[in-house]
């Protein structure tokens, strides 16, 4: 839509009118510019045009008026820009009054004044004065795509336009070809992938388009078939190996085995293996009757990074696709591959990171208000977002913008919550404001809103401890006030629980009466850290009521599993005794298992991840927990399918505290602990100074799941994967 500049509408226009109408009122009463010695005067001395916009015309009309009795001609000096004059007569006689339009357009800002001088044919002279102001046209928001902003100089505001069907736009999603706008929004057809290879899946990445990876394994028959690859015709099935487990009979006087791919009865030969290893003990083999195991040794770190020692304020921590860790602080200087040959220091500060599209993405690097998608290896930006740039609307209401919470959506779409502080307040207010903004792959701004409700307008620093998203990209965040006014952040009660759209439409809201913490979500059911019951993403009702709270849940599409009951991870707190965990089947959320740890032992972290161990030639998905009996810590499998033990090996180092937080790699575990501040607040850790260890644990892989917004560490949300996967 274009607006045409000038007269037309709004405030000019009832200003053009008055004008005009005293001009014609009073040119009969005015007298001479004084000074003028000429017969021909205007109706008035000077013109000041009001404050208008660089590029926006400002318009007025005065009259030439001659005194004389005669004819009088007349030569004129016109001005230069911004000013313009139409009209001027070369001859004014006795009772002519020559209508004379005047304009300023300016193409600068300033403020400009001229003088319009005439000279009759006597060498007398005449003068107007003209000035006018000129304002910078403000900076309207960074477009989104099918959309534009334009600054509307009457309305004196950026207006928002829809753009005209069919228009090309850029979806901001390498996936998509031949986008263009349909009904306000940016769509295209899909990229289709295909490398003819039918042992590779294709998929297509936002950033980087078609990739193949591997397929995942071709299942056999649950008998003595094996699955195989055949690049051409696709998954087939071949006899497994003989000796290969195919009942349940593994005795080492009674085995169930494969020969010739048919499940038979036999009586193992000694050396036959009865027993599948775990990380700290090998694979059993018969000896006679008797199945026998070498001695289990403690897991020791292979790699330590103690950043007391190093002075350096870092407690967070994130392993990449290939093992590769990345530590990260509050307001700290990341290092990237810290474990690898050649760590990278970044330059700058950021604080807590996480992964998308298979790189990292940091709040607040390299400023505040900021968040970076970077390359793992070296810190190289892909790209940088700038709310205060995309948004002056924005950046005018507020003093400072920083990121407050980051979650992944899918793959070409990240929410970042923004928090600010109210223009003309510092950072000693406790009042704030907070914006959800959606970000595509490439980094573009897909939408922005400012966050509203009743306790988010209290100056009590409501703050977002929970924010994830499900695998349809609906979004949900947790605000809860705070019971303090420096970092790190506890939460107080009651919790407000917002749901929003993929595209950030709200959905709902409840207020809950516990505080707040991180949010886990699977198979429809939303689970707050700090309570005991479930919610339904469909509309926040609560699911059933657990007899302990939720904590750190991690879940499968099978069972749902809490955080040891009243396990913590800060360093001052001393947990009860927690000899078990719970699993209860989802959605249902009834209970399913109970393992129990031996008499004296007890879990000592809330902190739970899945990963897969292979057994017998198959992958299962286990929970793996931190346990001690005595002073002796041990790392803790517990098979997800039916609750029963996979494996208790012990830890060789010195606890410092309990353990703080840990991520898989493949074939690793990262362990950190040490860290002085608040684990359950947040940012988490907030300036301690942590210690990190990795152990070496060749089989283990961390899981495909957590499904999308399960706890993968806090602030992390480890779900890239997943959001390719079916809910």
């Amino acid at each position: 839509m274009t607006r045409e500049t000038g007269t037309k509408g709004g405030r000019w226009q009832l200003t053009v009118l008055l004008l005009t109408g005293l001009l014609g009122a009073c040119r009969e009463e005015q007298p001479p510019l004084v000074g003028s010695s000429s017969q021909v005067r205007f109706s008035q001395e000077a013109v000041a045009f009001p404050a208008t916009y660089v590029g926006v015309s400002r318009q007025g009309e005065l009259r030439v008026v001659s005194t004389g009795r005669s004819p009088i001609r007349v030569t004129w000096n016109v001005p230069q820009e911004p000013f313009w004059v139409e009209g001027l007569p070369e001859r004014v006689g006795p009772s002519e009054e020559p209508l004379v339009k005047v304009r300023f357009t300016p193409s600068g800002p300033g403020a400009f004044s001229a003088t319009l001088v005439g000279t009759d044919e006597g060498g007398r002279t005449v003068t107007l004065r003209l000035s006018g102001e000129a304002r910078p046209v403000p900076p309207c928001p960074t477009p989104v795509a099918c959309r534009r902003f334009t600054f509307d100089a009457v309305r004196e505001q950026c207006v928002e336009e829809v753009l005209e069907e069919g228009t090309a736009c850029d979806p901001g999603n390498a996936c998509v070809l031949d986008a263009v706008c349909q009904q306000g929004h940016c769509k295209g057809r899909e990229r289709v992938c295909d490398d003819g290879n039918a042992c590779t899946t294709d998929v297509c990445s936002p950033l980087d388009g078609c990739q193949a990876v591997p397929a995942p394994p071709c299942p056999g028959d649950g008998a003595c078939q094996e699955g195989w690859c055949d690049p051409r015709q696709g998954c087939q099935l071949r006899p497994a190996p003989n000796g290969t487990f195919c009942g349940e009979a593994r005795g080492c006087d009674l085995a169930e085995v494969c020969v010739e791919g048919a499940c038979v009865k036999r009586n193992p030969p000694d050396g036959f293996v009865c027993a599948p290893a775990s990380p700290c003990q090998g694979e059993g083999r018969c000896q006679g009757s008797t199945c026998v195991r070498p001695e289990a040794t403690a897991l020791v770190p292979d790699w330590t990074y103690d950043a007391a020692a190093e002075d350096r304020k870092l407690h967070d921590l994130l392993v990449g696709p290939t093992g590769d860790v990345t530590l990260a602080g509050f307001f700290e200087k990341p290092v990237l591959d810290a474990a690898g040959d050649s760590p990278v220091h970044a330059q700058v500060t950021g604080r807590r990171c996480m992964l998308w599209n298979e790189r990292l993405l940091c709040m607040d690097l390299p400023q505040q208000g900021q968040v970076s998608l970077m390359e793992r290896a070296t810190g190289a930006p892909r790209w940088t977002f700038n709310l205060a740039r995309a948004r002056p609307d924005i950046a005018e209401r507020s003093s400072t913008i920083f990121l407050a919470r980051l979650a992944v959506m899918a793959p070409d779409r990240l929410a970042a919550l923004f928090e600010a502080y109210p223009v003309g307040q510092d950072s000693r207010t406790l009042c704030r404001l907070y914006y959800l903004v959606v970000l595509d792959a490439a980094g573009g701004m897909v939408s922005a809103q400012a966050m509203e409700d009743p306790l988010l307008s209290e100056c009590n620093h409501p703050h977002p401890f929970g924010l994830a998203s499900d695998t349809a990209g609906d979004l949900y965040v947790t605000f809860s006030p705070t019971v303090n006014s420096g970092a790190p952040l506890s939460a107080g009660a009651p919790t407000l629980v917002m749901a929003f759209s993929s595209d950030g439409v709200p959905r709902w809201r409840r207020t809950l009466p516990f505080p707040g913490g991180e949010l886990g979500l699977v198979r429809g059911l939303l689970i707050p850290e700090g309570g005991a019951e479930p919610l339904r993403t469909s509309d926040g009702e609560p699911v059933g009521t657990l007899p302990l709270k939720l904590g750190r849940a991690v879940a499968t599409r099978e069972v749902l599993v809490p955080s040891p009951e009243g396990a913590t991870v800060n360093p001052d707190g001393v947990p009860p005794a927690s000899p078990r965990l719970q699993g209860y089947a989802v959605p249902g959320l009834t209970p399913a298992w109970t393992y129990q740890l031996p008499a004296g032992a007890s879990f000592t972290s809330k902190e739970l991840r899945l990963g897969t161990w292979p057994e017998g030639g198959v992958r299962r998905t286990m929970v793996l927990g931190f346990a001690a009996e005595g002073a002796r810590p041990a790392l803790v499998g517990v098979r997800t399918g039916d609750g029963s033990e996979a494996f208790r090996c012990e830890l060789g180092y010195t606890p410092r505290t309990v353990p703080q937080l840990f991520e898989l790699g493949p074939g690793t575990l990262t362990l950190m602990d040490g860290a002085t501040t608040c684990g359950e607040c947040d940012p988490p850790f907030a300036d301690s100074r942590a210690r990190f260890q990795r152990f070496t644990l060749p089989g283990l892989e961390p899981a495909k799941e957590p499904w999308p917004g399960t706890f993968g560490g806090p602030g992390h949300d480890h779900h890239e994967d997943a959001v390719h996967a079916a809910p």
